[in-house]
C-alpha cells in the first residue's frame, strides 16, 4: 500500500500541478512577454519536456488507483463513491490528454516545422483550452480525494 499511494499522489501532483504552473504562470507571463514566433516554439519545447511525465501519470494512476482498490478495499464494491467519482474524473482527464497528445500537439508541432504560425497558435489555443478544462478537473479530482470520504462517506454505489 506505501507504494501504491506514493506513486498516485505523486503521479497526481506532477500532473496537476504542472498544469497549473502552466496555466496560472507561464501562459500569462509568455503572452504578455512574447511574440507568437518566440512564444510558439517555447510551449513546444516545454509540453516536449512535459508530456513524457504526463505519459508516466497516465499510466501510473490507474495502475496505484486499481492496486489500491482491489488490495486495500477488496474490490469495487467497498470503496466509497469518491472513489468511483475521482476514477471517472480520472478517466475523463485521460481521455483529453489522448486527444491533446494525438491531435492539437501533433498539429502545433506540424505546423511550427512548417513555419505556418496562424496554424500553430490555433492548435495552441485549443491545446491551451483543454488544459485548462484538464487543470479543473485535476483539481475537482483533489478536493474529492483529500475530503470526499467525508462529505460522501453514507454513499455507496454497490
Amino acid at each position: 500500500m506505501p507504494v501504491a499511494i506514493t506513486l498516485h499522489i505523486l503521479s497526481a501532483v506532477v500532473w496537476v500541478g504542472g498544469m497549473f504552473f502552466a496555466w496560472m504562470a507561464l501562459r500569462p507571463v509568455a503572452a504578455r512577454l512574447l511574440e507568437p514566433p518566440l512564444r510558439l516554439p517555447l510551449w513546444s519545447q516545454t509540453f516536449a519536456r512535459f508530456f513524457p511525465w504526463v505519459w508516466a501519470a497516465v499510466m501510473l494512476l490507474p495502475a496505484s488507483g486499481y492496486w489500491m482498490i482491489f488490495e486495500s478495499f477488496e474490490g469495487m464494491q467497498n470503496v466509497g463513491l469518491h472513489v468511483h467519482v475521482m476514477q471517472l474524473f480520472g478517466l475523463v482527464m485521460i481521455g483529453i490528454y489522448l486527444h491533446v497528445f494525438f491531435a492539437p500537439y501533433r498539429g502545433m508541432h506540424r505546423a511550427i516545422a512548417a513555419g505556418d504560425l496562424p496554424a500553430a497558435g490555433k492548435h495552441l489555443a485549443v491545446i491551451r483550452r483543454l488544459i485548462g478544462i484538464n487543470l479543473i478537473l485535476g483539481l475537482i479530482t483533489i478536493v474529492t480525494a483529500t475530503g470526499g470520504a467525508y462529505w460522501l462517506s453514507n454513499i455507496r454505489l454497490f
